[in-house]
């Protein structure tokens, strides 16, 4: 048994070489037939890479050849154009070089001929010398006179001739003298103008005014109740269009204008906007205007130099400012007649202090002049002896105006010529302006004059007319009435273009209190 399994063990290995034997060179054919397939793969994509690199190199290089070729072009015209401009440059030496030499050929030519005139002229100067030797011996022995003898008889003669011409000569110089002094008159007049030159323009009768358009309704109020209001308290006119975020305020009267844009930008800025705050804001806001003018009168007088003037004439100073004459701001007129009245004192050595005082007070009347009657200068005159200024500043301010009180002073007359300068500069006033004013004014007055009108302001430049009537003493059946009245009065005693709107605001206001 045991020799059986021994001979099964041997021959199942023998079997198994015999297997291996036979398997073993089948897969190393297959091996190698795939390795020659790797190879010939392997070979032809070698090949192919050397192809491709060929023909990458072959752009390389050619890449680079253009650009070689490119630059050497670039290089080419860069060197053209620098032979060019230095053959350019030598070409333009050369011309001047050949100017140069004509020119200093002709230098010499010209200082040879010179030279040679030089010579001839002295030469003549010789024998002309020669000559008048021999002519003064001849007169010496004709006149019987020694040459002392004829310098006496010369200089005599000559003593006439310069007095004769002396006074020809003092009778010019008196001429001249007077023209200097009046051209010097003018340099000074025009230093004077100088130092206060400035742009005078014409005020407009519109306030621009911004404000957010969700608040333009707050301000026009239910049924127009809030602008009404306003325009009464103010005197102005609201204007709320489609204008962006604008609103316009119009018064021919600029310090009604300026309290009214002050009220609306702080009710604008609130805006808690409804008839009572609107009262309790303008009232407010003149209170503070006050304040305001007076503040202005102080920065005029310390710019000017003007100190310890009293506080009432610096309010009044400063409401000068929301004043015209003529066209002209009376502030910025009042501030040029300070100056140039200092100015033109500091040439001739008169009080400088004074004039300069006085160009503040000359005109301060027509800061209430609408409210008082008489002419500025007396107004202005009663304001200064009110705050006690001196009877000679009186005289200045009364006789500031010719032909009106005469000057007793230096200082009164150069007053009037600096207030004669500012108002007479070219552009400074406009006629015009005090005829409008005037109209403007009457247009108002003849409106209050009539029965329940408690106040009348005119707008628009005068085209329009709104007057505001007392409820408890004018009712709506009598006011159609009352406007074809006004317009009739004014079509009687108004001269004016176009024509004019009369509109009638009456308004009924009643007031509880909840306790």
């Amino acid at each position: 048994m045991e020799l059986l399994l021994l001979l099964i063990f041997v021959i199942g290995i023998a079997f198994g070489y015999f297997i291996r034997y036979i398997y073993g060179k089948k897969f190393s054919s297959a091996l190698e037939a795939q390795a020659k397939k790797v190879y010939e793969e392997a070979k032809k994509t070698a090949e192919e890479e050397i192809l491709k690199a060929k023909q990458e190199a072959k752009q390389i290089i050619e890449k680079e050849r253009l650009e070689f070729e490119r630059s050497t072009r670039e290089q080419r015209q860069e060197l053209l154009a620098w032979e060019r401009k230095i053959r350019y440059k030598e070409e333009t030496v050369d011309k001047k070089y050949e100017t140069i030499e004509r020119k200093q050929k002709e230098l010499l030519d010209k200082e040879n001929r010179i030279r040679q005139e030089y010579l001839k002229l002295d030469e003549e100067r010789k024998q002309l010398l020669q000559q008048q030797e021999k002519q003064r011996q001849i007169l010496e022995r004709i006149a019987g006179l020694s040459q002392e003898e004829a310098k006496k008889i010369l200089l005599q003669s000559l003593e006439e001739e310069v007095k004769n011409e002396f006074a020809i000569k003092l009778k010019k110089y008196e001429d001249e003298f007077k023209e200097t002094a009046e051209r010097k008159a003018k340099e000074i007049l025009a230093t004077a103008m100088q130092r206060v030159a400035s742009n005078v323009a014409v005020d407009n009768t519109t306030t621009i005014i911004s404000i957010p358009d969700e608040l333009k309704g707050r301000v026009i109020g239910r049924e127009g109740r809030n602008i009404r209001v306003f325009e009464q308290l103010t005197g102005v006119d609201v204007i709320v269009d489609d204008t962006p975020e604008t609103l316009v305020i119009s018064s021919f009267d600029p310090v009604r204008r300026e309290i009214a844009r002050i009220a609306m930008e702080k009710l604008i800025q609130d805006s808690r906007i409804h008839p009572a705050r609107i009262e309790e804001i303008v009232e407010k806001t003149k209170q503070e205007f006050e304040e305001y003018v007076k503040h202005i009168g102080e920065e005029v007088a310390i710019e000017v130099g003007v100190p310890g003037l009293h506080p009432e004439i610096l309010k009044l100073l400063g409401k000068l400012k929301f004043r015209t004459s003529y066209g002209q701001n009376q502030l910025q007129h009042t501030k040029e007649v300070a100056i140039i009245a200092g100015a033109i004192a500091a040439e001739f050595g008169a009080d400088v202090a004074f004039c300069k005082r006085a160009g503040l007070l000359h005109d301060i009347g027509k800061a209430i002049s609408h409210e008082v009657e008489g002419t500025h200068h007396q107004i202005s005159a009663d304001i200064a002896r009110r705050y006690g200024e001196s009877e000679k500043m009186i005289n200045a301010i009364l006789s500031h105006h010719e032909g009106l009180t005469e000057p007793q002073s230096i200082e009164a007359f150069i007053l009037a010529a600096a207030d004669a300068i500012s108002a007479s500069r070219p552009g400074a006033r406009q006629d015009i302006i005090e005829h409008y004013i005037r109209r403007i004014e009457k247009l108002e007055e003849i409106a209050k004059s009539f029965r329940g009108v408690s106040n009348a302001y005119a707008i628009y430049a005068g085209r329009e007319v709104r007057v505001m009537v007392e409820s408890d003493r004018v009712n709506d059946a009598q006011l159609s009435l009352l406007a074809r009245d006004i317009a009739k009065k004014i079509e009687a005693e108004l001269d004016y273009p176009g024509q004019i709107k009369v509109v009638i605001i009456r308004e009924v206001r009643v007031e509880d209190y909840a306790k």
